[in-house]
């Protein structure tokens, strides 16, 4: 195995988020799936972005987020996505760059335009999503840098971007080419519906042991195994992964690595202003750990501190110093 270039490299949705504080009547007025995610087209995104009150916008994206989060951990990252030749893709790569991540996948020409994500976030923090997805969905294989990708300890997958055709080529591809390189494989389930629809991509992935770090959360964890019992269900699944992190919001997360196990309880927040990035985050603390060969709960531990902080403010991505963070709080 030759040395790496990057900790993580990721492939995933190039979208911004806009975000805006509402009450629970607009999620039922406008019949959505409050506390989901929901895929939607440009037409629905006009629609909703009209009724959405005074919004904020932040580039985001589940893996993008991810980056974000390992990057202000002093960790080197690479990003491989698709934007559109417009405004918000201009704005998409500048943000990534801003953040310290390499992101050089050239820019699609014509429509549809860059994805976005309009985020209701009603009282209680919770967040309920609907991803345009864009031209983030037209990711082709041939956009890939696979010297990029065999140079990364770490490839780390988005599932939401699994749903479409052309990304979900490249995204085997990548699997590939890593794992010929001698590298791990990190996959984020992201969803419920997406298991629904790829469950038995993903379980063969699993049998096949194509996929090294697994990370779900319990309802993503029932789906997967059927299981609707935690325990039951991270026990059967648990044998099959090197390494699987299961998260249960307010209850902490559970790991398990090559037989053991550790768990974490959920760092507490002043209050929860919104739980977007939550999951990202996570998984952002966990591989920090992980690509330094921290301890198993080690690792637990620096996903809740970086879960915490992103709940306790708008938007997906850190705003704490985190590396000062994590020597605080370890």
């Amino acid at each position: 195995m030759t040395d790496t270039r990057y900790d993580v490299i990721a492939i995933g949705n190039a979208v911004v988020d806009v975000i805006a504080s509402c009450e629970e009547a607009l999620i039922e007025e406008l019949a959505l799936n409050r506390g989901g995610m929901t895929l939607i087209d440009e037409a629905r995104a006009d629609e909703l972005y009209d009724a959405m009150p005074p919004a904020r916008e932040l580039s985001g994206g589940s893996a993008a987020n991810t980056l974000a989060g390992l990057s202000t951990m002093g960790l080197q990252c690479a990003f491989i996505g698709q934007v559109a030749d417009d405004q918000l893709g201009k704005v998409f790569r500048h943000d990534m760059r801003a953040t310290g991540i390499d992101f050089d996948t050239p820019a699609r020409d014509g429509e549809p335009a860059t994805g976005r994500v309009l985020i209701f976030v009603t009282p209680d923090g919770e967040r309920t999503m609907n991803t345009f997805l864009g031209a983030g969905q037209f990711l082709p294989a041939e956009a890939l840098d696979e010297d990029l990708i065999a140079s990364a300890g770490i490839l780390y997958l988005e599932g939401y971007l699994w749903d479409p055709e052309e990304p979900r080529r490249a995204m085997r591809r990548a699997i590939e080419v890593a794992r010929e390189a001698g590298r791990k494989v990190a996959f984020t389930a992201s969803e419920s519906f997406v298991i629904e629809r790829h469950g038995d991509d993903f379980r063969s992935m699993i049998d096949d042991g194509v996929i090294d770090i697994l990370f779900v959360n319990e309802s993503e964890l029932a789906t997967l195994t059927g299981e609707d019992n935690f325990e039951a269900g991270f026990d059967a699944l648990a044998p099959k992964v090197p390494v699987l992190v299961a998260t249960r919001s307010a209850k902490g997360a559970v790991a398990s690595a090559h037989g053991e196990r550790a768990v974490t309880a959920a760092v507490p927040v002043p209050k929860v202003v919104d739980t977007t990035g939550a999951g990202d985050q996570f998984a952002a603390g966990f591989l920090s750990g992980y690509a330094k060969g921290e301890r198993l709960e080690v690792c637990l531990k620096r996903g809740a501190i970086a879960a915490a902080e992103v709940i306790a403010h708008y938007g997906p991505r850190p705003e704490a110093d985190m590396k000062a963070l994590m020597e605080e709080r370890l």
